[in-house]
């Protein structure tokens, strides 16, 4: 398909329909438990007698939002999971951090873009496996702050969010992550870790008791997040294979009664599911159980725990996830001109607006999107998460 250059604010009024909502003003930590989030304003008088109430109820008009992968991968432009993939060693993979420059990702472009597309919301990948973050975190200076950018985009992020009235969610790689030296191996899920031909000197896990290490820098930064970035919509969290894969070792429930406790309006997701009290599901492209992908791969047992989980959370009002470009989530050079094109966008669309298309209700939309560091047309460059 064909692209034009254009000014970026030029193409934002062209769109149209833009919306800013009343600013949030000041740190969360001064004014959290006296003012209500800009999202929910149409909803304060329910979100002083039930703040989770009154963000279900949003969310359920909410309907659409956008989705960003964006991180280290984006510098090589062959997708999310370029490390695991192309077994990268972990020292070679952590250079990236010197060369990361998102020199082009402007926050403000990028929630004026999605107000003027329909969207209420906002979701990106605050750390992705590959464990890098996009926010300052004492727990880890593998971040965006400590790279050459010296930035702190989930911040940046959560300010015009705020501003405008729209709902931050952040995606968490909860279930997996290639760099922490205490995940668990891959003896026990393929894509714990990445195959390398010689044993990775990083890492150090080596019986059960030892995931206690990582669990402990999981829910410190989860804290961070909910401490420093203002009241939040919702905790995203990812890969539901990695959790199914071993649910002994994962703390699931203190995890979300944590989050439940620090911001009571924060939704909790977790893509099909892991205990079946998540507050939506998002999967993948389609809604459907995982149960018999998981029999096949970990056995009975782990099975019932999808299977359950789904069908506890499947009729709630859901999330599906699907891509911009053909397959990939991240941002992919060799996808550059597959990206859908607009009518192709709004018959998907029609699948969840009961608007375009009288059909189920039960779901929102999400549009994904890799604004890759240095690229002019940012907007083109990654996937649509519905």
């Amino acid at each position: 398909m064909n692209v034009h250059t254009v000014d970026r604010r030029t193409f934002v009024a062209v769109l149209g329909g833009m919306a800013a909502a009343a600013a949030g003003c000041g740190p969360w930590e001064r004014a959290a438990e006296a003012s209500v989030p800009s999202y929910l304003k149409n909803r304060a008088a329910l979100f002083a007698k039930n703040p989770r109430a009154a963000a279900l109820a949003w969310f359920r008009e909410a309907r659409f939002g956008l989705f960003m992968h964006y991180g280290l991968y984006s510098i090589l432009g062959r997708g999310e999971w370029v490390m695991f993939r192309e077994a990268i060693p972990v020292a070679e993979y952590e250079k990236l951090k010197d060369q990361f420059r998102p020199d082009k990702f402007d926050a403000d472009f990028i929630t004026d873009l999605a107000l003027a597309a329909g969207m209420n919301y906002v979701n990106i990948t605050a750390r992705h496996h590959d464990s890098f973050c996009l926010f300052d975190s004492k727990h880890s200076d593998y971040t965006s702050v400590h790279s050459p950018a010296k930035r702190d985009l989930v911040g940046e992020l959560a300010v015009q969010c705020r501003k405008k009235g729209l709902g931050l969610f952040l995606y968490y790689s909860y279930a997996l992550d290639w760099r922490h030296p205490y995940f668990y191996s891959r003896e026990h899920n393929p894509m714990a870790r990445p195959a390398y031909k010689q044993p990775e000197p990083r890492y150090l896990w080596k019986k059960d008791e030892d995931f206690a290490h990582y669990i402990k820098f999981v829910h410190g930064q989860l804290k961070e997040l909910l401490a420093n970035y203002g009241p939040l919509a919702g905790i995203w969290f990812d890969p539901i294979m990695g959790f199914y894969a071993r649910p002994d070792l994962f703390p699931i429930h203190e995890t979300y009664a944590m989050i439940r406790q620090l911001q009571p309006q924060t939704l909790l997701c977790f893509k099909q599911g892991a205990t079946g009290t998540e507050d939506f599901a998002a999967p993948e492209r389609t809604g459907q159980s995982l149960a018999e992908r998981v029999r096949k791969q970990f056995g009975d047992a782990k099975a019932r725990i999808a299977a359950d989980a789904w069908e506890a959370n499947k009729c709630k009002h859901n999330e599906i996830c699907d891509t911009l470009q053909p397959h990939i989530w991240g941002y992919k050079k060799d996808d550059d001109d597959k990206h859908l094109d607009a009518d192709e966008v709004l018959k998907r669309l029609a699948g969840v607006r009961p608007e375009l298309q009288s059909i189920d209700e039960h779901r929102s939309v999400a549009g994904r999107l890799d604004p890759s560091g240095g690229r002019e047309d940012a907007a083109r460059s990654g996937p649509l998460h519905s």
